[in-house]
């Protein structure tokens, strides 16, 4: 299997080489039908003097000039009327030329071989050292007519041009290859080091550090590749925290359950005893259950996938139904319930919004004084419903309350165990709002009570 070095390499060096043909490609067809005509006029012109100029100057000896001629960097084919051809600044590759075309120029036409020559995809014509790429002018001294065909000497021309040419196109390709092996390489080195890092986090490990300092594409994947393991590590710590204490809280009920279940097998148990153990077994196992439910209402909300199932409906009434349906609970303890609750519709999951409503009154009530107090308000203003519940409970100190929202934080451990809390109800809350776009906020001082103050889009 290549590796992407490999493959941007061999891609690079394609695409020059690929480059180049359709470069020369392109330049041939320019030179075909914009240069070729031109050259053709400016030949034409030059051989029209050439000729001018011999037949002003009849004591020439035509040989001599011709030679002058071809020394100053041209071709040159001179045919007489005897059809003897005599060459002059270099001879031709290819020096045929058809008769019907000599006889033409003898007879006082112009041959414009340049501009006739035919279209070639690889062969560029100006190069073509052959009689047929020249123009051909006729040349009268006295009695004597000649066929004169002429085109540049373009090895004599350009020759050392051609060698200095051939060496910057010769070091312009070998120096960049070498580039794109260097460049590549500078490429698909912090790729490599991405590429060995994903092996370590597929081994889980998640603690990397990546030493790439760039501010391109790359760079910015590097920087989202680290901020991913950091999340990623976050993500264990906190599965690995959840594990520890789920295995914890039903580690708990359990041990008292097989203790007290072993207990009530002994002989000399009085009923009242028995009593006591079945109680404290059967409060064990709704605590396991409410655990079990409330795992499963996380792992639900977890999923943040086409979980909510919103309706319209009035939130006033429900939070009403709430207040009564505990009602037991709260005139128990004596508590004063202040409502200011009008009709409000929203539009929302009325199922999920219920276990969070639910989640924050039984807090009220549960972690209330004696006789204490609880308020529960409903306003919208710019259909942004706010809910506040406030108690005048036990509080939360300080240094707990940054926590509280945090699956399985205990801020009092012998008063949840007391109240038979799993420590999951305000963080399921918490999710509830987030997922209809709301907020929820808390303020609480110690043995002063407590607020919630939750803010969540009416539709």
């Amino acid at each position: 299997m290549k590796t992407l070095y490999v493959r941007i390499v061999l891609t690079t060096i394609f695409v020059m080489i690929f480059s180049g043909l359709v470069s020369f490609l392109i330049s041939n067809i320019y030179y075909h039908y914009k240069l070729k005509p031109y050259n053709d006029q400016k030949l034409t012109k030059m051989a029209n003097e050439v000729k001018s100029f011999y037949e002003k100057n009849p004591s020439l000896k035509i040989q001599d000039y011709l030679e002058n001629v071809g020394d100053l960097g041209y071709q040159v084919l001179l045919v007489d009327e005897n059809e003897k051809q005599t060459f002059y600044g270099g001879s031709f590759k290819k020096s045929q030329l058809d008769e019907t075309t000599i006889e033409s120029v003898l007879n006082g036409k112009v041959y414009h071989g340049i501009a006739r020559y035919p279209t070639n995809w690889f062969v560029t014509g100006f190069f073509d050292n052959s009689v047929v790429n020249t123009i051909g002018v006729p040349i009268n001294h006295g009695e004597n007519h000649f066929a004169l065909f002429l085109r540049p000497n373009v090895e004599l021309q350009f020759g050392e041009l051609r060698i200095l040419f051939s060496i910057i196109l010769g070091l312009t390709i070998l120096l960049s290859i070498l580039m794109v092996f260097i460049s590549t390489r500078y490429i698909v080195k912090p790729i490599v080091k991405l590429t060995e890092a994903t092996k370590i986090i597929a081994e889980g490990k998640y603690k990397i550090r990546l030493q790439i300092k760039r501010k391109d594409e790359i760079g910015k994947l590097a920087n989202h590749f680290t901020k991913m393991t950091k999340k990623l590590d976050q993500i264990e710590q906190m599965r690995q925290e959840f594990v520890s204490n789920v295995s914890h809280e039903f580690q708990s009920p359990l041990t008292s359950i097989q203790g007290f279940s072993q207990s009530l097998q002994a002989d000399n148990l009085t009923d009242e005893q028995r009593k006591t153990f079945s109680s404290i077994i059967e409060k064990e196992s709704k605590r396991m259950s409410l655990l079990s439910k409330q795992l499963l209402v996380l792992a639900s909300l977890d999923k943040e996938e086409e979980i909510l199932q919103k309706t319209e409906y009035d939130v006033a009434e429900q939070i009403k139904q709430i207040i009564v349906t505990n009602e037991w609970s709260w005139r128990t303890k004596n508590l004063a319930i202040e409502m200011e609750l009008a009709p409000t519709n929203i539009f929302a999951d009325k199922n999920l919004l219920h276990q969070a409503w639910t989640n924050l009154i039984m807090n009220s009530i549960k972690f209330n004084k004696e006789g204490g107090l609880i308020s529960v308000r409903l306003s919208n203003k710019h259909d942004m419903l706010t809910i506040e519940i406030k108690d005048s409970g036990i509080g939360i100190s300080e240094n707990d309350l940054p926590y509280i929202f945090n699956r399985f934080y205990i801020a009092d451990k012998a008063r949840i165990r007391k109240e038979s809390s799993t420590g999951l109800g305000l963080a399921i809350t918490k999710q509830i709002i987030e997922l209809h776009n709301g907020e929820i906020h808390v303020e609480s001082k110690l043995n002063e009570g407590t607020l919630f103050l939750i803010k969540i889009p009416q539709m």
